[in-house]
């Protein structure tokens, strides 16, 4: 079957993209898992935080959002022990204030999934892309989501990591246009 480029480095990154990459998700603890993950990845590879997924479950309390906004110094510090994760201090700090701002915003919004899905109407954006060239590493989307979750205490939620984010959990479908999943997905929904 015809992938994406990307996919076919290795069989981690095959079985993401295959079974998750561009799907629409609408489950708030996952989303808000993705959001963890995809901060956690700045500045290194995405296979890289795959390898890591499990051991951040663990040791995030299966992205628990109301445990993980009660993490306190020791807990800090366990984190920056466990070499299962991404030990960067700011990272892991964010990921506790971004368990906060979730809490806030699944608060105000109902969800985090209505939250986030009203940037792009609540309808994944169909893309048809035949290069990898072509695929942005930011939009007009991603922009907005970035500001906005930024005002509300977010960190580590830059344009293109609000970008990836959207990719990941099928906000746009960015699967090159010959790729099996892009056609699974209806080029978007």
């Amino acid at each position: 079957m015809p992938r994406c480029p990307w996919a076919e480095r290795s069989p981690l990154e095959q079985q993401y993209h295959d079974l998750e990459w561009g799907s629409p998700l609408h489950d708030d603890r996952r989303l808000f898992e993705f959001l963890i993950l995809e901060g956690a990845q700045a500045g290194l590879s995405w296979v890289t935080i795959l390898r890591k997924r499990e051991a951040y479950r663990a040791a995030f309390d299966q992205f628990d959002a109301e445990r993980m906004a009660r993490y306190d110094e020791l807990k800090k510090a366990e984190l920056l022990a466990d070499a299962g994760i991404v030990r960067n201090r700011l990272k892991i700090e964010s990921a506790i204030g971004n368990a906060r701002a979730y809490l806030a915003v699944r608060e105000q919004f109902g969800s985090f999934d209505a939250y986030l899905w009203r940037f792009v109407d609540g309808r994944p954006r169909r893309n048809a892309f035949q290069d990898m060239a072509e695929i942005p590493t930011r939009s007009p989307e991603s922009d907005a989501m970035s500001r906005d979750m930024k005002r509300r205490g977010f960190r580590f939620v830059g344009t293109t990591i609000c970008y990836a984010f959207m990719q990941a959990v099928g906000m746009v479908n960015d699967h090159r246009v010959d790729c099996f999943r892009w056609r699974e997905l209806d080029g978007g929904g």
